[in-house]
């Protein structure tokens, strides 16, 4: 049986809403072929939850090193065992540097190497490092290293959003059928899971909070005060926190829930795995770019906890 290994290495984010619907893409257009996932982390359950009979292996948490030559080493040594597994196709997916530098060493090996890989050979980048000629501007920015059999990929550096038609399923969508040519796809954005059984049987309504990241520029100031003012009124609130609860708590209390209010990260995308309205903080994010099912106005400063709350509320009271 031919072997497929799909690349999809960054945040649950990116899992949720692109590796998942890919990966059961592939498996339709290849129902005879054996496909597996390199994943990192928490990405790697969320895989296993989705498919739960595909392969998938990859790096645990420690050992993605934060350091450069370290991080190097360690997907030199994913690609050592990639190369012995013979596969027949590598689908790599990610836009990071790292998963970029590990497919340029699996295509310059003469691997079958589909998607996005590094612009510069994995000699040409030591040799930049050695005689200090590289760049930070290079490795930072996808637009300076990232080269790709995808033929849509320069679409991913413009602002699609502002286009006449915006993908129902936002960016995911159009990252997959416009930047990678997965077309037709079906956007399979689900799995199955148990409710969190204490929220379901707590006789309340339940919203789930991702808004508590500070330092990000995508973090929300005004969490505290959006949670006393909905218990207030007799709502449960929760706090998404996958890093602590792990992914699989996670989606179970999300599926308990009535609604996930989030600022633009990887909430959203959790709470569309398992059927959970979303209401987006936009922020200064365009909701175009994400398709939730409710957004806030785009605006430049924070909205205030009450008149957010009060939208809360009517969309509760809407759903009833």
């Amino acid at each position: 049986m031919n072997k497929i290994l799909i690349i999809n290495m960054l945040g649950v984010a990116e899992v949720a809403s692109i590796g998942i619907p890919a990966l059961r893409y592939v498996k339709q257009q290849f129902p005879d072929a054996e496909v597996q996932v390199l994943s990192f982390a928490e990405g790697k359950r969320l895989f296993e939850l989705a498919e739960p009979n595909c392969t998938v292996w990859g790096l645990e948490n420690g050992q993605w090193p934060d350091d450069f030559f370290p991080a190097l080493e360690a997907f030199l040594g994913l690609a050592e065992h990639i190369v012995g597994e013979g596969y027949k196709q590598i689908i790599q997916l990610d836009t990071a540097f790292l998963p970029c530098f590990l497919a340029r060493f699996l295509k310059d090996a003469g691997e079958p190497v589909a998607g996005n890989y590094l612009s510069m050979s994995v000699q040409e980048l030591l040799d930049g490092f050695s005689r200090q000629t590289l760049t930070a501007e290079y490795v930072n920015n996808a637009s300076e290293y990232l080269l790709s059999t995808f033929t849509g990929m320069p679409r991913w550096f413009t602002r699609w959003w502002e286009g006449m038609l915006v993908p129902d399923g936002g960016f995911p969508e159009f990252y997959l059928r416009a930047c990678c040519g997965f077309e037709p796809i079906d956007m399979q954005q689900s799995l199955q899971i148990a409710a969190d059984a204490q929220l379901s049987q707590c006789g309340k309504t339940v919203v789930a909070l991702s808004t508590e990241q500070p330092g990000h520029v995508l973090h929300y100031p005004y969490g505290q005060q959006l949670t006393l003012l909905l218990q207030q009124t007799g709502v449960e609130v929760w706090n998404v926190d996958w890093q602590r609860d792990g992914v699989e708590a996670t989606l179970a209390k999300l599926k308990a829930s009535n609604l996930l209010v989030a600022a633009p990260t990887a909430g959203q995308w959790l709470a569309n795995l398992v059927g959970c309205t979303t209401l987006v903080i936009s922020g200064q994010v365009d909701p175009r770019s994400l398709m939730p099912d409710y957004a806030t106005d785009m605006s430049e400063s924070p909205i205030e906890a009450a008149e957010l709350a009060e939208d809360i509320l009517t969309l509760l009271a809407q759903s009833e």
